[in-house]
């Protein structure tokens, strides 16, 4: 697979960092984006508060075990829930499609720096 879509084999430290970085900065826009969520939905409180709560865990739990190769294929799969939300809660149709770009580009430059 491309560099785009997962590291080398052993993903270097600079893919870690900068993977790891997306992954707790999506957990906690996540965190802020439930709450303004639970507000805008307040039928689907429970439901919003749950999937937030579980994305948002998810991101943390996937920052420590990047250097796993599958935990790459397993932050896309994040990305791709994370986009899917915005059919209960549209405002996050814009955040996950920020937050894959976002995925992708730590990923290629990562890439890029180990090549250096």
């Amino acid at each position: 697979m491309s560099a785009v879509l997962l590291p080398a084999q052993v993903p270097t430290k600079a893919v870690r960092r900068l993977a790891a970085s997306v992954l707790i900065s999506e957990a906690f826009v996540v965190f802020f984006a439930v709450l303004v969520a639970v507000r805008l939905t307040p039928d689907r409180t429970r439901a919003v508060l749950i999937t937030g709560t579980v994305l948002a865990v998810i991101a943390i739990a996937l920052s420590g075990l990047l250097r796993h190769r599958w935990a790459y294929l397993a932050g896309w799969l994040l990305q791709a829930a994370l986009i899917a939300t915005g059919v209960a809660v549209p405002l996050m149709f814009p955040l996950g499609l920020i937050f894959a770009v976002l995925w992708a580009a730590a990923i290629r430059v990562g890439s890029r720096l180990a090549d250096r």
